[in-house]
């Protein structure tokens, strides 16, 4: 049977649907556009009247930007800092949360406070610089992913979670002769499915983008990551954009410009960390609810 609706919860609905479809829209047409824009003849996409379809369809800007030398090797470099930094930094995280929860740590909410602070309070670049380069980091893979192994926002969505968890599991598992280590990797760390979802995502994001730790204290170009190497490309290409052409031949008159390789950087960076949310969305959205709920 059908359930009538009166005339005032249709208006509700239409116009809930309708702000709602115009946020999506507003979401997702600033990305929309700066594909069409990538994929547009350089020279008419620059002159605007770019709206909803791509003019002059043309693959220039990705074939310019892909055949930049060393763009696989620092692309390899990315990907590993990413999935070395995601894991040693869920790890690490997972651990600490863990052990911060334990009432028989002493000075435990000391701790948590000195981590707390380290949210509001910066030492600063020179002081980071001269840290860095102290541990050997300077021109050191390490220095990609050892510096961000726990993170002080991260631990707390961790630590709340783990909180969440009945203690009397652990309880039981003690009872059964289990210690803490165990009780972690086979209680505890499972359970926290959604929350280290959560956290992977966030510290992968971060991860990929990044690219200060390069400019700042790796000088080597075996180390130089992607995101570094389109940052100098972007530079170069901005004082001479012409040279974008002549690059790539005399058999193409289109001429490159500033603001499409901008735009086709910008596909290439984004879409391999899109691809990553989909795979972690049912964990995530349930992570940072009840992760959230208190701190």
């Amino acid at each position: 049977m059908r359930i009538k609706t009166s005339a005032s919860r249709k208006v509700f609905s239409v116009a809930n649907y309708t702000l709602l479809i115009s946020l999506a829209f507003i979401c997702l047409y600033p990305f929309y556009y700066i594909f069409i824009f990538s994929i547009s003849d350089p020279q008419t996409a620059a002159h605007g009247n770019l709206y909803f379809f791509p003019k002059g369809l043309t693959l220039l800007s990705y074939q310019q930007v892909l055949s930049q030398g060393g763009l696989w090797h620092a692309a390899f470099i990315s990907v590993s800092r990413t999935v070395l930094g995601t894991v040693l930094s869920v790890l690490c995280t997972s651990m600490f949360g863990y052990v911060l929860t334990q009432s028989r740590l002493k000075f435990r909410k000391a701790i948590y406070r000195m981590v707390i602070i380290t949210m509001y309070v910066s030492s600063g670049l020179i002081p980071y610089y001269v840290v860095m380069q102290a541990y050997g980091l300077k021109d050191n893979f390490l220095l990609y992913i050892l510096p961000g192994a726990i993170s002080a926002f991260n631990l707390v969505l961790v630590k709340t979670y783990i909180e969440q968890i009945p203690h009397s599991l652990e309880e039981a598992a003690f009872l059964d002769g289990a210690g803490y280590f165990t009780v972690f990797r086979r209680i505890i760390f499972p359970l926290c499915k959604p929350i280290v979802a959560t956290i992977a995502i966030f510290v992968a994001v971060g991860q990929w983008n990044s690219w200060f730790d390069n400019f700042l204290l790796a000088d080597k170009p075996w180390l130089q990551t992607l995101q570094y190497l389109l940052y100098q490309y972007i530079a170069e290409q901005s004082a001479n954009a012409t040279s974008m052409s002549m690059n790539f031949g005399l058999m193409t008159q289109a001429k490159m410009t500033p603001i499409s390789i901008r735009m086709t950087v910008t596909m290439v960076v984004t879409l391999p960390i899109l691809f990553v949310y989909p795979i972690f969305q049912k964990y995530f959205i349930k992570g940072i609810m009840i992760g959230a709920v208190k701190g």
